[in-house]
């Protein structure tokens, strides 16, 4: 099968659809598909890229095709990446598939043109860019896009790509007819396995944050932006440290536009010398952060399906989340607390989440239980290996019998 992957970056920086795009792609390569991703990269930037993207389990086995992001011509219309997608579809549009991740980017709508125009089927994963919430901020914007394309490029899908059930549900409001398909995200264990030793991450970051020393710390690793409510999580830590738990919080993740606002918050809580950033961690390094944990949190306003948590879990870790980060089987499988906020009140909704985070941490046998629950979720049911196939299987309709039996040497022939 020919599958190209579209995505505006490959930057982990940006978030979860890059880590997404890539390790789907490796795994469907691993499946001896030929997959190739198509997106904005500067060349010297490319190798550096290829050269991380390596530890990603198959993906030696993935084309990258980086086009420059030069000129605002291109940032605002994506013509070049539309042009390229169409000459990659030359004579093979019908035997490809295109899969598109995100909604407002330009470059996904001229591939989509490309597709429609060329006879190729594509497939949209709205990585939750649909949710309310995510609609409400910049509406204005997002409501003129879906008039001016994006809501004839969604409902020409073959089908929409949704991370969850409550996904599913949200998008109800905005009457799309397209075919949906629910399938969820997952993990390699071969690039968590084996964990990281206990004691590695505190010492590498002991000279950095001196004050955290021993003392138990909850996790928080994401993008530290408004949607992944940190604030909610800085004032519930206040409450504990209010009640003498000595719990400290680390930051883990790069700036996405909330960071002066939470630094902010924390200084006027008094909570500084118990609130250590970290900055980004990428890698094993990340693994590492969450063995040396208490326990992780994300008390997000919105989530399509978050690795973080996943890749918690798969540590073994318990997990402390909002209900919208849509992951109900944490609550079903015990493996971790699941925390209904609102943000209709800021005080109820840090006493919430601290009572969940002070039954965790108190409760260290039953923390372990849930971590250990966790891991065996992930195992079951969160895997790539596992998660690719549901995604192949949802692909075969729009393919032809000759795709499939296409001999796996041939596109590595052709460039």
């Amino acid at each position: 099968m020919r599958i190209i992957h579209v995505i505006g970056s490959l930057d982990p920086a940006a978030g979860g659809p890059p880590m997404v795009a890539s390790r789907l792609a490796a795994a469907q390569a691993a499946l001896d598909h030929h997959v190739r991703i198509v997106c904005y990269m500067d060349p010297h930037q490319q190798q550096d890229a290829e050269e991380a993207l390596l530890a990603v389990p198959g993906f030696d086995r993935v084309r990258l095709n980086a086009i420059s992001t030069a000129g605002l011509t291109e940032q605002w219309l994506g013509t070049q990446a539309g042009h390229h997608v169409r000459r990659l579809l030359e004579g093979k549009a019908k035997q490809t598939i295109l899969h598109l991740h995100g909604v407002w980017e330009p470059l996904l709508a001229q591939a989509a043109k490309a597709a429609r125009k060329m006879g190729s089927a594509y497939v949209v994963t709205p990585h939750g860019m649909l949710d309310p919430w995510s609609l409400q901020q910049s509406a204005a914007k997002k409501k003129l896009a879906l008039t001016l394309g994006r809501r004839a490029m969604l409902q020409q899908a073959a089908f929409l790509h949704l991370l969850n059930d409550d996904e599913n549900e949200l998008l109800t409001p905005l009457n799309l007819s397209a075919p949906r398909q629910v399938i969820p995200n997952g993990v390699f264990m071969d690039e968590i396995d084996p964990l990281p030793p206990e004691g590695q991450f505190r010492g590498t970051i002991a000279e950095k944050c001196p004050g955290l020393g021993n003392h138990p710390f909850v996790l928080f690793l994401s993008r530290v932006h408004p949607k992944k409510g940190l604030d909610r999580l800085v004032r519930a830590i206040s409450e504990l440290e209010a009640e003498r738990h000595r719990v400290h919080l680390v930051i883990a993740g790069p700036d996405g536009g909330a960071e002066a606002d939470n630094r902010q918050l924390a200084r006027s809580l008094g909570m500084e010398d118990h609130i250590h950033w970290v900055g980004p961690l990428w890698g094993r390094d990340r693994f590492a952060a969450m063995i040396d944990a208490a326990c992780f949190c994300l008390p997000s306003r919105q989530e399509g399906f978050s690795l973080a948590i996943t890749e918690a879990m798969a540590c073994g870790k318990a997990v402390v989340i909002s209900k919208s980060c849509h992951f109900p089987q944490v609550n079903d499988a015990g493996a971790g607390m699941v925390v209904d906020l609102k943000d209709e009140n800021v005080d109820d909704d840090a006493e919430a989440l601290a009572q969940a985070l002070r039954e965790v941490l108190t409760q260290p046998h039953k923390a372990a239980a849930m971590g250990r629950e966790g891991r065996r979720l992930v195992e079951e049911r969160f895997t790539w290996p596992v998660v690719v196939r549901q995604m192949i299987e949802a692909y075969q309709p729009f393919i032809t019998e000759e795709q499939a039996a296409e001999p796996a040497t041939a596109e590595k022939a052709e460039s």
